[in-house]
């Protein structure tokens, strides 16, 4: 890893962007590329006051506006179900956005993946990403099993499953959202 983080340089990884809106983008990113994914929230957001979705914005939204309007922002019908999921989590509290950041890691997955179409990667996204929590290890995520394939050769015969690396990652305990960051920027490097 130090290898790594002397090639890579200093780690960028910042919170950014509230919860709400980050799942809203996590949503629209789901099985479409990056750039596609930006389009449709741009289109999306051009829909509400300062280009900004909030939860009972975008319920009223999805309940008023014709269907015409809403496939014009790329919501198939599975994207626009999620998404009302979504608003009406966190418009009717089941979703608390202001505790979200005074609970743990595990209350914020089981929190936040009661929603339709947020799973558990999305949630690690979210701690990661929008909540700034230092030491969340996505298993899941096939860039960083990619990676630390590729880095670890002598370790790992093959892709590692994500439960080979579940204890993989204990010897970066307690930054291993930083050591996420690291093995995503060598995957594009």
């Amino acid at each position: 890893m130090g290898k790594l983080i002397r090639r890579i340089g200093p780690c960028t990884l910042r919170p950014r962007g509230e919860p709400f809106v980050t799942l809203v983008q996590s949503i629209l990113s789901q099985q479409v590329s990056v750039k596609a994914a930006d389009s449709m929230y741009r289109k999306l957001a051009a829909k509400f006051p300062r280009q900004r979705p909030t939860p009972e914005r975008l319920l009223n939204f999805l309940t008023t506006a014709n269907d015409d309007d809403i496939r014009g922002c790329g919501l198939s019908r599975q994207k626009r179900g999620y998404m009302h999921d979504l608003a009406r989590c966190f418009s009717d509290g089941t979703v608390p956005a202001r505790r979200l950041s005074r609970m743990t890691d595990e209350e914020v997955i089981a929190c936040v993946t009661q929603v339709k179409g947020i799973g558990q990667w999305t949630a690690e996204m979210l701690l990661i990403f929008s909540l700034g929590r230092p030491d969340i290890w996505p298993i899941d995520d096939l860039g960083i099993r990619e990676s630390v394939f590729r880095l670890w050769p002598k370790t790992f015969a093959e892709r590692p499953a994500p439960k080979m690396i579940a204890d993989f990652a204990d010897r970066w305990r307690p930054w291993r959202s930083v050591a996420s960051w690291y093995l995503w920027a060598e995957k594009d490097k």
